[in-house]
């Protein structure tokens, strides 16, 4: 895995970059949040209206338009009032919808797009990296920024459309006082600034400890046959409950500071509203200006500066969001080492020849498990790979299915190195049958299905009666309507393996690789799956990886590796013959030693 050059831009900007295909969206998101603050701010200009007309009468703002009659003041006063409030109510009800809309779009996008790019990235990403901590990019850190775009954006815009405006209402009416009521503003965004330097890191880290937090759910739910077993429970608890209160203690130091902005802001505030209404109102008893105005101005100051009281609430979702935004983009930047060819093999035209030729390869930690290793596989042949645990046995097998790119050598397919063929149809013309069976929480028939997804009912009971599947599936509650729940843990580890089986014959790939496919069952299931066996590699090339010998000895090729190298090759009776590494195996499975030392 590798990541590209850290983008050292403020988050915002890297969000802002993403969400381009928005830009209409969020233009008109906007332009309904500063029409509706508008009208919003409007009331208590009317207000001014009114104490004009009630105290200047004739001399009133209606009447030097011409209105003099003070009924008819009051009248247009109230449609005017009875617009804007509609206006308002308007545009609040259009600008919530389409923010909330937007947020709930850009949180199906990205999170869409992170988990098809995480799909993407090679296998070995998979294996540094916890389950738990994915889901919380995947679902928490998603939904932190689903929060701040539902309703601390809105505010942000909000909160600035009422600056703007009331600070230019402001110095059209007594710009001899106005700056009293801007002298707040630039020490709010000062002091605003400077908690976001103090609280980014405390919210970064918060996010941080609940990836380890969701690991360790993760982690001992799947694990929860093991932590009864050992009657663990308890062990268990004690370990989330260290865990959780980390997150706990992380979450208390960012609520403090974060807690602290709003009063520190309100006791700033505070100082503009008195000065603005003391001011303004020796200006009325100087007849500077006028009661109305004086009105508009009390008004509008606390408009202008009491929304800004908000900005503690709102601050902090940006800057949770913002430390989520942080980890989504990290992650949608992270590049797969495993990328395609240019050559496309469509499964139809697939042989089934592969080679292993002159292969090393080393794990990212630089332990080299494959030291130089030659293997020819005929297409259409059965070929075995055997060795004790450690030999590199799994490795060859992911090389094969390009999971990782070989150190130095090629891995050819009819031919053609991997790493020239397209990733899609390498896997494509190749079925897997792996001793860890993963089943999906679904039915049988979906599980079956799956990678075929247009398989016809007839297809998959066929399938299932190759694989020797169909006679427990039918004894099952639904049967082929059955559901195995997670990982299908409703079927025996046997019944998991013959659908696994089951999926593979769907598929009818060129190859076929079998991983360990028997080694967790018992003879019964072993012989069933056997015949079942004896049944598909016909016509296929056939790849065997087995740690019992009985399930290879009629490959046409036996593979012994030992340390990732090759010791040894040939038939089953070759390798007796040879009387090397593979026959002191066979004689170790099949008790001829114990025998013998018994005789002695």
């Amino acid at each position: 895995m590798t990541a590209k050059a850290q983008d050292q831009r403020h988050p915002f900007i890297r969000l802002l970059d993403y969400a381009s295909t928005y830009k209409r969206r969020i233009g008109i998101a906007t332009g309904y949040s500063v029409l509706g603050k508008i009208f919003d701010i409007a009331p208590p200009a009317l207000i001014g209206v009114a104490v004009d007309i009630v105290v200047e009468q004739q001399d009133s703002l209606l009447g030097r338009m011409g209105i003099t009659d003070l009924t008819m003041q009051l009248v247009v006063l109230g449609i005017v009032t009875l617009i804007i409030w509609i206006l308002e109510s308007a545009f609040e009800y259009a600008q919530r919808v389409y923010w909330r809309n937007l947020a709930q779009s850009m949180q199906h996008d990205l999170r869409v797009d992170a988990y098809d790019h995480i799909q993407n990235l090679e296998l070995g990403y998979f294996e540094d990296q916890s389950t738990g901590g994915l889901m919380a990019v995947l679902n928490d850190d998603i939904n932190q920024l689903e929060r701040f775009l539902d309703v601390g954006a809105n505010d942000v815009i909000q909160v600035t459309t009422t600056v703007i405006v009331i600070g230019g209402i402001f110095f059209f009416i007594a710009p001899s006082v106005a700056w009293m009521a801007a002298i707040p503003i630039p020490i709010i965004i000062w002091g605003s600034m400077r908690f976001q330097k103090m609280l980014g890191p405390r919210y970064s880290d918060v996010r941080e400890q609940v990836s380890l937090l969701n690991h360790q759910l993760s982690n001992s739910l799947s694990g929860i046959a093991t932590i009864k077993s050992f009657t663990a429970e308890e062990h268990e608890v004690e370990r989330l409950r260290g865990v959780s209160n980390e997150y706990l203690e992380r979450n208390r130091k960012a609520i403090r500071l974060s807690s602290a902005f709003s009063p520190l802001i309100r006791m700033v505030i505070v100082s503009g509203f008195i000065a603005i209404t003391i001011a303004g109102g020796q200006l009325v008893f100087d007849g500077v200006l006028a009661v109305g105005a004086y009105s508009v101005l009390v008004f509008m100051t606390q408009r202008l500066l009491w929304p800004l009281t908000r900005l503690g609430e709102t601050f902090d979702q940006y800057q949770r969001a913002m430390a989520s935004t942080i980890r989504i983009l990290n992650l949608l930047g992270i590049e797969s080492q495993i990328n395609d060819g240019g050559t496309a093999l469509p499964v139809n035209n697939v042989q089934g020849l592969m080679t292993v030729d002159n292969v090393k390869f080393a794990y990212s930690d630089g332990r080299e498990i494959i030291k130089g290793l030659n293997l020819d596989i005929p297409a259409g042949d059965t070929v075995a790979i055997v060795g004790a645990t450690g030999a590199g046995k799994s490795t060859v097998i992911k090389l094969l299915l390009r999971y990782y790119d070989v150190t130095s050598g090629r891995v050819t397919l009819d031919g053609h190195d991997l790493r020239d063929l397209n990733l899609g149809d390498i896997r494509s013309a190749i079925g897997l049958v792996s001793q860890d069976v993963f089943l999906f929480h679904g039915t049988v028939r979906e599980n079956i299905a799956y990678g075929t997804f247009n398989a016809c009912d007839e297809d998959i009971i066929e399938a299932a009666k190759i694989a020797e599947a169909h006679e427990f599936i039918m004894m099952l509650s639904n049967g082929y309507d059955t559901i195995v729940g997670e990982r299908g843990q409703k079927l025996s580890g046997g019944q998991r393996q013959r659908l696994s089986i089951a999926r593979a014959v769907l598929k009818d790939p060129p190859i076929l690789i079998l991983d360990e496919a028997t080694s967790s069952v018992d003879n019964e299931t072993e012989a069933a799956i056997q015949r079942s066996l004896e049944k598909i590699v016909v016509g296929r090339t056939t790849i065997m990886i087995a740690h019992r010998l009985s399930t290879v000895r009629n490959a046409d090729m036996i593979y012994v590796l030992q340390e990732g190298t090759l010791r040894e090759n040939g038939t089953h009776e070759d390798l007796l013959r040879v009387n090397g590494l593979y026959a002191a195996l066979w004689r170790v499975q099949t008790g001829e030693r114990m025998m013998l030392e018994a005789g002695d």
